[in-house]
């Protein structure tokens, strides 16, 4: 620990701390362990403004230890004695906002580099800080003879002399050195503060006033009763007493013996909450492995090899194991996904943070030194009319963000509350999700996620209609935010949602199947979870809060190879043909029939449905480019199939569409377009029937296609291709 804090810049030798060595030394390991791990938190480029806020939030804490382990370092001891509950508490709201800090970062980095953050959480969540009890006398002493100082009745010399001598003798100012360096740090402490602080100033300047008088007394007593001490024997002893209780707390810890290594997951390698085996066999912390595979891996991290799939599986047996033996051993296993929330509810907290931080050294002592004469002036301040403004003034900071991150503190413990309260609680939620869009990104964390599809789980079971409602309008107010980054949901939370389809809460199950579709990853979980065939049905409603989420959704999924193997073309295809007349839908069901064409039932199921083919060439009429780019593209995709669907798209009299999308349409579309030209006009030169022309035409005729058109008959090759007409020719389609 020595070397490694010497390693980090801007933190002083345990040796040169003058007075709360117990709690400093606590402090830098911690400041030692988090400096140590900045350099991979800043190479892991958090990039988010989320992240780069967090980021200098950590720094800032950071750097606000350091500023009290240098304080320690350089201050006097009789000041640093008597702001001891000060130090305590500036240690304490150090080592907060280096845990919130971290807790949000590790949300934000890669698994391996937050599992390291994770161990460190939680040692920060699991440090004490207290006072020593010489210090505390020597504080207790001070801290009553400045009181009754300030009083109208100033007690007697005597008084004075021993209340010094007891404070000197606690804190070590036994000998000629110690009472000169004493003095010397007051003096450099009010050539700092210069006058810029009068209540500090006058208690340095009253501790100098004692020194000089009764120091010299003091000091001279001691070493005629033969009881100064060596000072670095002592250090010595101190120093070594806590480097070994620290070396036996780590033995307790990380005794192998104490703790099964199968007990310990492979990520995170600490004592498993929650342990799920996953497709290679191995065994996991749920919340590490989901981790992991939100972050885009799909391989095992123990083994490297390759996961068919990315279910998990309770690890029930070895759950049991390790409940049987945190209880032989009085050990509590620590939720990794409420550490997890507790970050993410600081994460958009910044003001929070940063008014707790900025209040971190401004706290003040609660005395009234207006009586206070030292004789060097008379001027009178109120230190605690200054103390009651900067408690109000904190209290002021304290934003709206407050009252969410203690609703979402109430949310860890959800299933400990009233049924009511959580229906409550829930609903306070979706007000704030739906108030304030910024609440969705400190909110969309994994385990807030699994809050709330535990309580829509619950609601479910007890058939509590506003309660599903609930639950629904606010996974789809935070998953709508997580854009990219949304968390990893198992198998169960497609489930449930599939089994709400159809019921009260449909629109609401819908909207957010329609929102994880956007995923590419959620696709084979929709489609095992039995959704599709519900989603076929509710094109067939009267319901246009049903037909669109349902018809984006096919699209989103058109792509997956499995969808066709669950939704039979000949079902899904007749139910898009009406959709393709609708301005706002029609695009996503070419973009579907397109993704069908690679199949062969799906471009027979195409060529025999009345109109489909019909609706697609009249969107080439249409203003919208990219409704005319993906109608030429699925036509030419079917056209490069068959000579028989090139015959059907020509009856439908293509080709004056098709040359002035060429001419006006954007450039994918003019290119695609030509292309299908030139195929149309080759398998009709190829083709064995006898379209023979009466009056040869040796080049286009000049007419403007993008005007209304008349389509003549039987005028040649060009009247043929511009003329519709009925035809037999779906009807006979060779099937081989």
């Amino acid at each position: 620990m020595g070397s490694d804090a010497a390693s980090v810049a801007g933190i002083p030798s345990p040796r040169d701390i003058k007075v709360h060595r117990q709690m400093c030394m606590e402090l830098i390991k911690f400041v030692t362990g988090v400096a140590m791990l900045l350099p991979a938190i800043e190479e892991a480029r958090p990039g988010s403004n989320p992240g780069i806020q967090i980021l200098c939030q950590l720094t800032r804490a950071l750097d606000k230890a350091k500023d009290i382990l240098q304080h320690c370092s350089e201050s006097s001891k009789l000041y640093l004695a008597l702001t001891g509950n000060v130090i305590l508490s500036r240690c304490n709201k150090s080592k907060k906002l280096l845990e919130q800090s971290l807790s949000c970062v590790q949300n934000m980095v890669p698994v391996m580099l937050a599992t390291q953050i994770s161990q460190l959480v939680a040692d920060l969540g699991a440090g004490i800080f207290s006072l020593d009890p010489s210090e505390e006398e020597a504080r207790k002493v001070l801290s009553k003879l400045l009181h009754q100082y300030t009083s109208t009745t100033h007690l007697g010399e005597e008084h004075v002399f021993e209340a010094i001598q007891i404070a000197m003798r606690s804190l070590r100012i036994t000998s000629p050195k110690d009472l000169l360096i004493e003095k010397r740090s007051i003096k450099k402490q009010l050539e700092k503060i210069g006058e810029g602080d009068p209540p500090k100033r006058k208690i340095l300047l009253f501790f100098l006033s004692l020194l000089n008088k009764n120091g010299k007394s003091i000091v001279a007593e001691h070493t005629e009763n033969g009881s100064l001490q060596h000072e670095d024997s002592l250090e010595y002893e101190v120093e070594s007493r806590l480097k070994c209780n620290h070396n036996d707390a780590q033995r307790d810890i990380f005794n192998g013996s104490r703790l099964p290594d199968e007990f310990k997951c492979p990520l995170s390698s600490r004592l498993m909450y929650d342990p799920v085996v996953i497709a290679s066999g191995q065994t996991y912390e749920r919340f590490w492995i989901e981790k992991w595979f939100a972050q885009g891996n799909d391989t095992c991290p123990k083994t490297k090899r390759k996961l068919v799939h990315l279910s998990s599986t309770p690890n029930n047996s070895m759950k049991d194991l390790i409940s049987r033996w945190t209880a032989a051993n009085g050990v509590s296993v620590v939720d990794p996904s409420v550490q997890a929330t507790v970050g993410h509810s600081w994460e958009s907290s910044s003001t929070s943070i940063a008014s707790l931080s900025s209040s971190m050294m401004d706290l003040s002592i609660n005395i009234d030194f207006s009586n206070l004469s030292l004789g060097t002036s008379d001027a009178s301040f109120a230190s605690h009319a200054s103390h009651s403004k900067i408690s109000n003034d904190f209290h002021k900071g304290q934003s709206r963000e407050s009252i969410h991150e203690m609703e979402l503190e109430r949310l860890t413990r959800l299933s400990s509350l009233s049924w009511e309260s959580q229906c409550n609680l829930v609903g306070n939620i979706r007000n704030m999700l739906t108030q304030n869009g910024e609440a969705s990104n400190w909110m969309s964390s994994d385990n807030f996620i699994q809050k709330l599809f535990r309580f829509l789980k619950d609601a479910h079971k007890c058939n509590d209609q506003d309660a599903q409602l609930l639950g629904c309008q606010s996974l789809l107010a935070v998953l709508d935010e997580c854009g990219s980054s949304l968390p990893y949901l198992n198998d169960d939370a497609f489930a449930l949602l599939t089994s709400l389809l159809g019921s009260e809460v449909s629109k609401e199950a819908i909207a957010i199947f329609e929102v994880l579709s956007r995923h590419q990853n959620c696709h084979h979980k929709i489609t095992i979870s039995g959704a599709l065939p519900t989603l076929l049905e509710s094109l067939d409603a009267q319901s246009r809060e049903l037909q669109e989420p349902a018809i984006k959704i096919l699209c989103n999924m058109s792509g997956s190879s499995k969808i066709g193997s669950l939704i039979a073309p000949s079902e899904l295809v007749p139910k898009l043909v009406p959709f393709l007349e609708d301005t706002a839908l029609a695009r996503n069901c070419v973009i579907i029939l397109q993704n069908l064409c690679n199949k062969e039932d799906a471009r027979i199921a195409i060529a025999e449905t009345d109109g489909c083919i019909a609706a697609v060439v009249k969107l080439l009429e249409r203003d919208n480019r990219k409704d005319q780019e993906h109608a030429v593209d699925f036509l030419l995709s079917l056209c490069l199939q068959r000579v028989q669907y090139c015959q059907l798209v020509m009856d439908e009299g293509v080709i004056p569409e098709l040359v002035s999308v060429s001419i006006n349409g954007n450039n994918k579309a003019k290119a695609m377009a030509l292309e299908l030209l030139r195929l149309l006009k080759g398998e009709f030169s190829d083709t064995g029937e006898s379209y023979e022309p009466e009056v040869y035409i040796p080049k286009p005729p000049t007419t403007d296609f993008t005007q209304p058109k008349s389509r003549s008959q039987g005028t040649g090759i060009f009247g043929k291709f511009f003329s519709k007409r009925s035809s037999p020719t779906a009807k006979r389609i060779n099937r081989k």
